[in-house]
């Protein structure tokens, strides 16, 4: 049997992604290298991080554009077929 797993996604995925620069930094650390050189690779890594927070922070505000107009479709059909009925009902379409 296959059970349907409730998980949210965004707390899993901020989890892995917390976790992976935890490990990136911890392994930075104990890496044998000069101070300018430390300094140099943490600097990059945060750019990156940075930069790719950007691209799914933009990922997710477009994500989000998209379920608000689609759902705003949603609600406007849904009134629509509404009032259609209550219409229908009361006897005022032919």
């Amino acid at each position: 049997m296959s059970q349907e797993s409730n998980v949210a996604l965004g707390p899993l995925l901020l989890t892995f992604v917390a976790g992976a620069a935890l490990g990136a930094v911890v392994a930075a650390l104990v890496t044998p290298r000069t101070g300018p050189e430390l300094r140099g690779g943490l600097t990059a890594f945060g750019r990156r991080a940075r930069r790719r927070a950007g691209e799914m922070a933009a990922e997710a505000h477009a994500a989000l554009d998209g379920m608000m107009e689609r759902t705003g479709h949603a609600a406007a059909d849904l009134k629509r077929g509404i009032t259609d009925s209550v219409q229908d009902l009361q006897g005022e379409r032919p």
